[in-house]
């Protein structure tokens, strides 16, 4: 069930209890200053001097000392066991973008979820950061100025195709599909254009292109 706790006009920074450099979360509040903590995410913050909005999750990971430090207002305790908290914080937002920081590089099956709830069709826009690259769910058309020889990656969770401008090994006429075809390590030849045709394409850029990415994702949804 999707209960909506924040409804906003402006990107949210959503933290988790992944992997976490103070200089991603800085980044990413610079660009959306609102913050909402998954579960022991808020620890994670608040280990920088952030203070979350609002925690959400199933609260098996997240300190006492957080949660007393937060108080119950804060707190939005999600009591299913079936979703990870960062499927229960995603769905309980609305924001034209999310930017995610500490989702990415601890365990490999948190990581694996999270590309899993980047599929759900009723999830807002959300950008993943890691410690050398962002990825996202490509719905539609994305345009980024990278340089020549940038490593831009794509990977299916499904079958789908995509059209593109700027790669050495373009896409157009490729069926995307994750037991037989995968795009690793394509290259930018200059800026980049790629299209998704369907559901299902993940990006993968150099983090520098944060900034760029978000601009275009919240402007269309």
């Amino acid at each position: 069930m999707k209960k909506l706790i924040v409804d906003a006009r402006e990107p949210i920074t959503l933290v988790g209890g992944g992997a976490l450099e103070k200089e991603d979360l800085e980044a990413a509040i610079a660009m959306a200053a609102r913050v909402v903590a998954a579960d022991s995410g808020a620890d994670s913050a608040m280990n920088y001097g952030v203070t979350p909005d609002v925690v959400v999750g199933d609260f098996d990971s997240i300190s006492d000392d957080a949660k007393a430090r937060l108080g119950n207002a804060r707190l939005l305790h999600v009591q299913e066991q079936d979703t990870t908290d960062f499927d229960k914080a995603l769905r309980s937002v609305a924001a034209p973008v999310v930017i995610a920081v500490g989702f990415l590089g601890a365990r490999i099956d948190h990581q694996l979820a999270a590309l899993h709830v980047l599929m759900q069709e009723d999830r807002c826009p959300c950008i993943l950061v890691g410690a050398q690259e962002i990825l996202f769910h490509l719905r539609g058309t994305v345009e980024v100025p990278t340089a020549r020889g940038e490593v831009v990656s794509l990977f299916p969770m499904q079958p789908v195709e995509g059209r593109s401008d700027g790669l050495e090994w373009p896409i157009e006429g490729l069926r995307f599909d994750p037991m037989q075809q995968i795009g690793t390590s394509n290259r930018a030849t200059g800026p980049v254009r790629l299209e998704a045709l369907g559901c299902g394409l993940i990006v993968i850029l150099e983090k520098h292109h944060l900034k760029d990415v978000m601009v275009q994702l919240a402007a269309q949804s």
